[in-house]
């Protein structure tokens, strides 16, 4: 059996991990007393009165009692004070645990009372805070060691620019990258990228390769490989305009006289692959971008039903349209 402590605040503006921190602690709790010995309370079930009412109403459970209370963050400094500090300080600890769950931001944070009277009653509390962008390759590193993986900056890099920037699920997929390749494992780049990219994603890569460099007869091919597989068409148009885009932006960039290190600063992507866009977008040129931008937006509305042509022939028809340059 665990040891619980009387109290618990789980707190902070990453509410992916938050909401992770919850929900292991209710999965623990309900494995020691089953689903029905866990009182969880929200909405108007969890206010400070109500809460207060709660934890001094009997029960007639047997074993210990969970209260596991949600939207702590929308609590008032003076309702904490008056209702649920006084019983927090008789609360039997020996019988009770409770568990305070804030979904913090700018606008709302954990009353200071609430703070005090978990510490004072012996609690715990657990902040789970946002990093910021930057920081998150750094973490991932740091995260990886922890994991018995030894994963480099570029490859950091990779690992946030596929996953993007939520870091329950870069913990995920280093968890699986972990699993996959085994303790002491160094991971370059490709192995990141090569495991935990979207497939859809990864292959819209390739049919952007394709248009940029005109190559229509792969780019029908990898369009149609795509289909196949059971991607949806409003989807995947969406990826590729974006990744056009992409690609128009680094050729504007280089016709303002920009180099590889300034666009580098702003670019979300490995600098393998940076290497291979700027390379792209210079031998296409922008106003071939532009064009070709221009035509897939038109597609993308076509793929939800603004045009009188089977969709997947108006796109076909618009890959030979944008590739009609070689």
């Amino acid at each position: 059996m665990a040891v619980w402590l009387p109290a618990y605040l789980i707190h902070g503006d990453d509410h992916d991990r938050v909401g992770e921190r919850r929900n292991r602690m209710k999965a623990s709790a309900e494995l020691e007393v089953g689903p029905e010995g866990v009182e969880h309370l929200d909405g108007d079930a969890a206010t400070p009165p109500a809460i207060a009412a709660t934890l001094s109403a009997m029960t007639l459970g047997i074993g210990r009692r969970f209260v596991l209370v949600d939207g702590v963050e929308k609590w008032k400094e003076a309702e904490v004070v008056e209702h649920l500090v006084p019983v927090l300080k008789v609360l039997d600890g020996a019988t009770t645990t409770v568990a305070f769950v804030a979904m913090e931001d700018k606008r709302q944070q954990v009353a200071p009372a609430l703070v005090a009277a978990v510490d004072k009653l012996g609690g715990a509390q657990v902040t789970e805070e946002a990093l910021k962008a930057r920081d998150l390759p750094r973490w991932a590193k740091e995260r990886a060691a922890q994991l018995g993986i030894e994963l480099d900056g570029a490859g950091a890099q990779a690992l946030v620019a596929q996953v993007g920037e939520r870091r329950v699920r870069l913990e995920r997929e280093l968890e699986k990258l972990a699993l996959e390749h085994g303790q002491g494992a160094r991971l370059s780049t490709r192995d990141v990228e090569e495991a935990v990219a979207d497939g859809a994603e990864q292959q819209v890569w390739g049919l952007v390769d394709a248009i940029v460099t005109g190559d229509r007869k792969a780019a029908v091919a990898s369009y149609l490989a795509l289909r196949a597989q059971g991607e949806p068409l409003a989807r995947l148009t969406g990826l590729l305009n974006s990744r056009m885009r992409t690609a128009l932006e680094i050729a504007r960039r280089l016709d303002a006289g920009e180099d590889r290190g300034q666009i580098a600063q702003s670019a979300r992507m490995p600098p393998w692959q940076l290497d291979r866009r700027i390379s792209e977008a210079r031998d296409a040129g922008s106003a071939t971008l532009s064009t070709a931008v221009d035509r897939l937006a038109r597609l993308e509305l076509a793929a939800r039903g603004d045009s009188t042509l089977d969709p997947d022939t108006e796109a076909i028809r618009t890959i030979g349209a944008v590739t009609a340059r070689r």
